[in-house]
């Protein structure tokens, strides 16, 4: 699938066309109906997207007090990464409001599935022997506080799998957003390996570099694992309305995001006195490319304002530092703009 490399005029039809070729489950657009344009933001933002070039970034911007919005490139399907570790927990919190599934209820975990590349691995770092336990309130919080991919995984395997994923979010409205494999999946897609596979034994640094580049430009023609800006966007103010928890699930849900230990990405740009809930999530590299880097969160006002932002960078050959400084601006830009 290609992207545009910036605008705000996009071509909704081609994207239904890529999509529908390219997946076996395409992502519809989820666009604000005749929402009114924040014009100072969507320049500031088209400025922003400039600046991130020959990377693609999407963004969606909504103020929840007027309606005003911003959006660039927001109808395109990006890899999430570990953003889709907040729909994941919010489905967990979903089976906990029906009664099927308690916070207290523990789920077991083998040394086998125990999965590096977290940012900061609290079940891998305090896992013992062959298989542990954890309760289910353990993973919410190593999964969307810390970003644990153990974690998820096994609340993926608690729910049913990922297609259940998905079927809640459509269930709920949610079109532009799906979930189709683990991090386990993701890592192998990213690592050239087949499903099941694993590294080949006695391979060399040439055979090695080969295979990650194959699997660097897999995980960038791969559908899977993917949301629209919009659609990101839509699942916020669908959380913070309260249309897909109960109030206290609601809470915990960004309780849990609010409490995220990444602190960069937009968080670096919101000024202090605000609030905000989010949910990062990076890929891995190929020498300076990043294939990946995004978050998604809710700024809030004391006086009660919120604003929406999904943000979204793909295939950048930027330092982490001068990524980190794009993100924080566009947090920045999106809370000094008038709504």
């Amino acid at each position: 699938m290609t992207f545009p490399p910036v605008g705000r005029t996009l071509a909704a039809a081609a994207f239904a066309l890529a999509c529908a070729c390219a997946s076996p489950l395409s992502l519809a657009a989820e666009q604000p109906a005749a929402a009114p344009v924040n014009d100072a933001l969507q320049h500031s933002l088209d400025a922003l997207a400039q600046r991130a070039r020959p990377a693609t970034l999407g963004i969606a911007v909504v103020d929840l007090s007027t309606g005003a919005s911003a959006r660039v490139n927001a109808e395109y399907a990006f890899p999430m990464m570990s953003v889709f570790k907040a729909p994941v927990a919010a489905v967990v919190l979903s089976r906990v409001d029906e009664g099927t599934l308690s916070l207290q209820e523990p789920v077991e975990i083998t040394r086998g599935q125990v999965q590096g590349g977290s940012a900061i691995p609290s079940i891998g770092a305090h896992f013992r022997g062959e298989r542990m336990r954890f309760t289910v309130e353990q993973l919410l919080k190593a999964a969307v506080s810390e970003s644990d991919n153990t974690a998820v995984n096994a609340l993926i395997r608690t729910v049913g799998g990922p297609a259940v994923v998905t079927g809640y979010l459509h269930a709920h409205g949610i079109d532009g957003m799906r979930v189709d494999l683990d991090e386990a999946g993701i890592s192998r897609i990213f690592n050239g390996l087949p499903p099941g596979g694993e590294q080949p034994e006695h391979e060399s640094e040439a055979a090695a570099a080969q295979r990650y580049e194959r699997g660097y430009q897999a995980f960038l023609d791969d559908p899977r694992n993917r949301t629209t800006p919009d659609a990101a966007v839509a699942f916020l103010h669908k959380l913070v309305d309260r249309e897909l928890l109960s109030p206290a699930s609601t809470q915990r849900l960004l309780a849990l995001m609010e409490a995220q230990t990444i602190p960069n990405r937009l968080r670096a740009g919101v000024p202090s006195g605000l609030r905000f809930a989010d949910k990062t999530g990076t890929s891995g590299s190929l020498g300076k490319r990043t294939a990946a880097y995004n978050d998604i969160g809710i700024i809030t006002w004391p006086d009660g304002r919120r604003v929406l932002v999904a943000a979204f960078l793909l295939d950048s050959s930027m330092t982490d530092k001068e990524r980190g400084q794009l993100f924080a601006d566009i947090a920045r830009q999106v809370t000094a703009t008038p709504p």
